[in-house]
Order: C-alpha cells, then sequence, then structure tokens
C-alpha cells in the first residue's frame, strides 16, 4: 500500500483545486479520478454550457443586427459540426491546463474508481482494470453530484436528455420541452430557443427561479416569450408518449387540466442529489442527512477526523465557485493552517438571457432578518453603455439597512450581471455601507455605473434616473 498526506476523490473545481493546494502547501497527494478532469463543471456543465450560451447570443445578434444597419436580417444558420469541435476544443486545453498544473502542483494523479475502506484507506479499482490500495493521514472526498431523474422521464429514453446529451451538440431539435423552471432549465431554455428550437418550460411552481426576487426574473421571462418561448406555471409533467414522428409531453395543470405538448426531446431539469452512494461511507463512518448529502462544519471536516467533504456532496448552493472555495480551505486546514469557510458573501449566477446574479440577502430576506430595509434601484434602459450595444434589459437592485446604511444584498439582471456582482460580493465581505458603491468613482460609459447609481437611488440622489426620493 502507497501512503500518501492525502487523498483527494474527485476532480471537480472543488478536487483538483484542494490536491494543487495540497501539492503547493508540500503534502504528498494523490488524486483519484475515473473520467475526465474537471468533474462534470469542465465537461459537461460550466465550461461547455457557457461556449453554448455564447454562441446563441451572439446568433440572435447577428440575426437583429439590421436593426443597427448591419447586415440584412432573417436566419442565421448554425454549422453544428464546426460548433461542436469549437466546443471540444476548449474543452481539451482546458483538460490540458488542470493536468499541467497538478504536474507541477506534484500531486500524483490515478485513473480509477475510489472507495473508502475505512478512515485512512482506500481501494482504487484502476480504470486499465487493476486494484491499488492507498493510505492517507487525509482524505477529501469531492464526487459532486449528478441531475435527479423522474421514473416516468428516465435517463435512457433517448427522448430525455441530460445535460452531457444537451451539450453534445448532435442535434438542435425543433420542439423542446424542458421540466423545471430553475437555474439549468432557464440557462438551456434560452439558449437553445436563440439557436431555433421552439422550447416550452413546465414549472411545478408559479413562477421561475425559486428563491429568487421576481423582479429580478421578470426580465428574463419577457425575453423567453419575445423569442417564442412558452411557460406552464403550476403544471406538472406526468410522462412521455410516442406519437409517430415525434413525442408529447404529459402535464397536468393546476386545475388538473391535461396537457401535451409536441416535442422532439425532453430536459429534466428538477435539481441535484449527491453521489454518495457506492464509495465507502458506511465503512468509513462517515454520516449522511435524509438525503444523502454528507454534513460538515465550517472547515469541512466530516464526523470523522481524517475525513473531509467538498462542494456538491455537501448540499447547495451547487456552485462551482462554493466547491473550489471548499477545497481550499480543507487544503489548508489538512495542512494545519488557520482557515474556514467564514464567507459572508456567496454570489450565484444564471447565464439565461440576460444574465441574473445575487449576493447576500434578498430584499425578503433581509426584512424577514429584521432589518428596516430600502431598496435602490438603476433599470439599464437608463445606461448609456447598455444603449449603445442595444442590450438595455434588466436593473441592478441594491438592498440595505435604512438605519445604519450597512449593504445587505445586490441583485442584478442585465448584460454582464455576473461578472458585475463581484464588486458587490467584495463590498459585502468588507461591511461596506451603501454609500461606499456610491462613493466609488466607476468608469463612464460602463455597465458597472449602473451599481453606482442604485446606490445612490438607495440614498435619494441617483443622477440619472427621474424620480428621486428623499431618505
Amino acid at each position: 500500500m502507497e501512503r500518501f498526506d492525502a487523498a483527494v476523490i474527485g476532480s471537480g473545481p472543488g478536487g483538483y483545486v484542494c490536491a494543487i493546494r495540497l501539492g503547493q502547501l508540500g503534502k504528498k497527494t494523490v488524486l483519484i479520478e475515473k473520467g475526465d478532469l474537471g468533474g462534470v463543471c469542465l465537461n459537461w456543465g460550466c465550461i461547455p454550457s457557457k461556449a453554448v450560451i455564447h454562441a446563441s447570443h451572439l446568433r440572435e445578434e447577428m440575426r437583429h443586427a439590421n436593426a443597427i444597419g448591419i447586415g440584412t436580417g432573417g436566419e442565421v444558420p448554425v454549422d453544428l459540426a464546426k460548433l461542436r469541435a469549437w466546443k471540444e476544443g476548449i474543452i481539451k486545453k482546458l483538460h490540458g491546463g488542470v493536468g499541467g498544473l497538478l504536474k507541477a502542483a506534484g500531486v500524483t494523479l490515478l485513473r480509477g474508481t475510489a472507495t473508502l475502506t475505512g478512515p485512512t484507506t482506500l481501494e482504487v479499482a484502476l480504470n486499465e482494470g487493476e486494484t491499488q490500495e492507498v493510505g492517507a493521514d487525509a482524505i477529501v472526498i469531492a464526487t459532486g453530484g449528478r441531475p435527479i431523474e423522474l421514473p416516468f422521464l428516465p435517463h435512457k429514453n433517448p427522448r430525455v436528455w441530460t445535460s452531457k446529451e444537451v451539450l453534445a451538440l448532435d442535434e438542435i431539435p425543433e420542439r423542446l420541452a424542458i421540466v423545471g423552471g430553475g437555474v439549468i432549465g432557464l440557462e438551456f431554455g434560452c439558449a437553445y430557443a436563440k439557436l431555433g428550437s421552439k422550447v416550452t418550460i413546465v414549472e411545478l411552481l408559479p413562477h421561475l427561479m425559486a428563491g429568487l426576487d421576481p423582479e429580478l426574473v421578470k426580465p428574463v421571462r419577457q425575453r423567453f416569450k419575445k423569442q417564442g418561448g412558452t411557460i406552464h406555471f403550476e403544471t406538472s409533467a406526468k410522462g412521455i408518449e410516442e406519437r409517430g414522428d415525434h413525442a408529447v409531453l404529459l402535464a397536468t395543470d393546476k386545475n388538473g387540466k391535461a396537457l401535451e405538448i409536441p416535442c422532439d426531446r425532453v430536459i429534466v431539469a428538477i435539481g441535484f442529489r449527491p453521489n454518495s452512494e457506492g464509495i465507502g461511507l458506511e465503512a468509513a463512518g462517515v454520516k449522511t442527512d435524509e438525503r444523502g448529502f454528507v454534513p460538515v462544519d465550517p472547515q469541512c471536516r466530516t464526523n470523522v477526523p481524517s475525513l473531509y467533504a467538498i462542494g456538491d456532496l455537501t448540499g447547495g448552493p451547487f456552485l462551482a465557485h462554493r466547491a473550489s472555495k471548499h477545497g481550499i480551505v480543507a487544503a489548508e486546514v489538512i495542512a494545519g493552517q488557520p482557515s474556514m469557510c467564514d464567507f459572508l458573501a456567496m454570489p450565484a449566477g444564471t447565464f439565461s438571457d440576460p444574465e441574473i446574479a445575487t449576493v447576500g440577502l434578498t430584499e425578503q430576506e433581509a426584512i424577514e432578518a429584521g432589518h428596516d430595509v430600502a431598496v435602490g434601484r438603476f433599470p439599464f434602459a437608463a445606461l448609456g453603455r447598455a444603449m449603445a450595444s442595444n442590450d438595455t434589459a434588466g436593473l441592478v437592485k441594491v438592498i440595505g439597512d435604512k438605519q445604519s446604511g450597512l449593504l445587505l444584498g445586490v441583485g442584478v439582471t442585465g448584460p454582464g450581471a455576473n461578472t458585475m456582482i463581484a464588486e458587490a460580493a467584495l463590498a459585502i465581505e468588507m461591511g461596506a455601507q451603501v454609500e461606499d458603491l456610491a462613493l466609488t468613482v466607476h468608469s463612464h460609459p460602463t455597465f458597472s455605473e449602473a451599481m453606482m447609481e442604485a446606490a445612490e437611488d438607495f440614498l435619494g440622489h441617483a443622477i440619472h434616473v427621474a424620480q428621486r426620493k428623499k431618505r
């Protein structure tokens, strides 16, 4: 049995980051991965989906560029083979990058499936067919999660797509049905609508993006409908039936009325379950909750002192950057450094059209927390840079405490929202007041000026909106 200071199971955005940090800290580390480096995020999640979203946005801009004197308008053909090759090229380049970084950090890479056999031991079924025993003083479990499957819409049905099939880019279905109006449903729905599919979303709740401020979601819903998309709220999917050359998604609305939605493919996007089965958690004594997630403390420790868990395996929010932060914290704790997950601000984003990004408390959450809440808003429709970019949907919304002026949360819907939100995350982490955002000079003309203007609106003296208020 070869022994290491630390072993990491899984090479997603939490696992490979953890392994690299452990190597940097001088720990003899082994990373075990049964598939491609990068996990779901790099291979069929964050990165390839953003490539497809970028391509769809570019096509949509080209289709309507005649409005500003470019081209003649009309349809823009999509060469799926070229698009697929471009997307695969990005993934290949990132595979090489991650592999190079692991090598530079001195991390040993084992290709195979790891199973815990005890608190400090592993058995690895190597992809080549052999078995290797591994011992480690500390083990980090980063096995991630997978989409929840509906028994009446099983993945084995070729009509039913997971993110793998969606991002394989083998076809652009004429009619695409999506079960679930959350992050994944909205991202793929917006993207495929712009690529030419007739998209229908079936959502069980009376609104999209459960837990998000409806004010931030409204511009996305409006644009999706403008692009020909259909949304059935308070509707539950029941199954799928073949009808000649196509299928129908069977559903029932809140009044019990049966619906038949013609479709060529169906995406099920109703959430994630943890990859906690079959990896030996029981043998190692690791406790899980009723849904199979692994509870951890602020230093990513499980109930077993030598075992750590990071990323999606520990529950939501299911964010790649959260997993990476977990990985760094776990590595530093294993190396004996003072580190913990004590962040105040965890930004979250949806790459819909337009994008949505949030950090901190929503307006409703701030009220429920007992704050005397005040809100500042600034619409992109009033922003010069947004007008010049022909992209004016959305707004910046700043939430603060009326008495103290403390910045509590920020929501952005609009172009570049997920880039803009970093400023707000830093401000909340630093304990900034809303006035600090307003006093910070922002470059002109930029989208980020909307952040400053929303803060000024909170204070009652925004310059570029006519309706002002006094505090």
